[in-house]
Formats: C-alpha cells, structure tokens, sequence
C-alpha cells in the first residue's frame, strides 16, 4: 500500500491575513480548492499537530501539515464543474443549502455524467466524502424535475448527524405541487406502501401489501374549478422515492407536466385557454418544487428554516391560472 504524501508549507508576510485554503491552493496549483478541502491538514502548534478549519485566517510563521491521499485506480471521483450559478440559501463549515434548479441531476450517474448538482458545488466548495467518491455531502436528493430546497454536509460530523436525522424523519419538508383535478377536502392524510414496479423498473407504485409504509398530508391551497386544476401544498412525514408523486396520481390527483406519473395526456385535449393548453403541451419536468425544509443544525443543534419561493414556470403557471386569456 502506498503511503499518504505530506508537505510542510509555512506561512510567509505574503499570505498573512488569507484563508488556510486559498493559501494552499496557491502552493498546490496542481489541485482545485474542492480536493484540497477533502485533505487531512493540521497546524504545528507546541510540538503538536491541530486539526484547523480550512475558513480561519493564517498568521506569518504558521506552519501546517497537509495530508495528501493517493488516489486507487479504482477510484472515480467526481470532477467539478460550472455549469450554472448556484443560488445559495445559507452556508457555513458543516453544512451548504441550495435552491435546485429544475432539470438539474443530483449527483453523476448514467446518461448524466456532467452538469450535476454536487459537481457545481464542489466548483464552490467542499463535501463530505462520507457519502462516497460520486455522492460527496448527498444525505437526501430531489428528482431531477424536482425544483426546491436541498441540503449538503460539508463535514463528516454533519453528513453522519443528517443522515440520522432523515432517517428518524425528525424534520419538516413541505413540497408545493400543481395537480390535475379538484378535490372535495381541504386537508388529508394518504397513506399506503411504495415499492418498485414490477412491469417498469423506473416506476414506483402503490401496494397493499409489501413496500415500504408511506404517509403523505396534503391541503389545498387554490383551486380554478374552470380548469380542473389545483395547487396543493404537501408535507413529507416519510421520505420514499417519488412518495409525493405516487401518492398524489394514485389518489386521482396526478401532478401537472409528469410524464410518468402524470396521465395528463388526456386531460389537456379538454383545456379551453390557449395559454394554458400551450403550456401545459410544450413544458418539460412536473410542477413540484420543494419549498420548506426544517431541522437543527447537524453540529450546533439550533433550529434551523429554509423557504424557496415558486420557480419562475410554476409562477408562471399560476400566472396564466390566475389570470387568464
């Protein structure tokens, strides 16, 4: 086995004042800041070596160890990128929270090896490395026609503790979505087990026996009876994939502009706006957006608020609703 390289840099008059990270990614050209962030560095301070934060600013005579791993063959590690701008709802050492573009993937996988949602915030800044060479910092994830609130562990601390949290479920995720339909209730509860499809590996579906339990409260919000569409406004109190989607289609309420879920091909023949029925025939990615995220801070354990406001087509959708021709 290889043994990790170390070097030694001290800091000079030059530097004095910097960020730890942009000092050594100016004396490690050969690495970006995101893969200096993921190395083990510490400061000589009494014949000892400190872990230090790659935020605090460096003082002349500072000198600081710097851990760097070799990398297997086997190893594939996600390469950063800027794609597009980041729109940052809040920042700090442990933990990043972004406001997700809709038809933005996650994290590389098959068919989506650029352009990523993690590859854009490495181009920023770090993630934890707990979550793997292609998931850094991902301890939940939103559909890539899923629009909305997301949060990523910059620390191992804060990756272990959120992944923990959204297991227990002890937080609070609302979701925004436009669907087909009008419901007779204000509020309610769905409940019913998920699990994959058997006739179509991509899709889930409800069960009645099976799965894994499922629970979904939705309330209206709006509704245009004219159009037979309303907007709804629903909370997570379990976390499966596509739960809100599956819910909301098995239960006549399928989301707007979801191509497999959404069995609204049919429905669009009936709209009379022309507005209306040429947005609905021409957009991409289902009208869903995650729009409130909740918890205590992984590491200080304060509470913790995020909100995204509608994105510009779902308020564009709503617009022509509320408005129309």
């Amino acid at each position: 086995m290889i043994p990790n390289e170390n070097r030694v840099f001290t800091v000079t008059e030059d530097y004095i004042g910097q960020r730890l990270d942009k000092f050594l990614v100016t004396l490690l050209p050969e690495f970006s800041r995101s893969e200096i962030q993921k190395f083990n560095v510490t400061k000589f301070s009494d014949n000892e070596q400190i872990v230090v934060k790659f935020s605090e600013k460096i003082k002349l005579g500072e000198k600081f160890n710097v851990e760097i791993p070799v990398k297997s063959n086997n190893d594939t590690f996600v390469s950063a990128s800027t794609d597009f701008d980041l729109n940052i709802l809040y920042e700090d050492d442990d933990i990043i929270v972004v406001n997700k573009p809709r038809g933005v993937v996650m994290y590389p996988a098959a068919g989506n090896s650029t352009g990523t949602l993690v590859q854009n915030i490495l181009a920023h800044t770090h993630l934890s490395t707990l979550g793997g060479t292609v998931r850094p910092g991902v301890v939940h994830r939103l559909d890539m026609d899923t629009s909305g609130v997301v949060i990523l562990a910059k620390s191992d601390a804060a990756f272990r503790e959120l992944v923990k949290t959204f297991a227990s479920h002890d937080l609070t995720r609302k979701y925004i979505a436009f669907v087909w339909g009008v419901p007779n209730w204000e509020s309610a509860e769905i409940t019913g087990n998920i699990t994959r499809s058997s006739r179509n590996r991509q899709k889930m579906t409800m069960v009645k026996r099976g799965g894994k339990e499922a629970q979904t409260h939705v309330e209206v919000m709006n509704i245009w009876d004219k159009d037979k569409i309303s907007q709804i406004r629903c909370t997570l109190l379990t976390g499966r994939t596509h739960q809100i989607r599956v819910h909301l289609s098995a239960h006549g309420f399928p989301v707007l502009c979801d191509p497999v879920y959404g069995r609204g091909s049919s429905r669009i023949g009936s709209v009379k706006n022309p507005e209306l029925f040429e947005f609905l025939k021409t957009h991409d990615g289902q009208m869903l957006h995650a729009e409130i995220l909740e918890l205590k801070h992984p590491v200080t354990g304060l509470p913790l608020r995020f909100k995204s406001r509608l994105p510009d087509d779902m308020q564009t959708l709503k617009d022509i609703l509320n408005y129309p021709v």
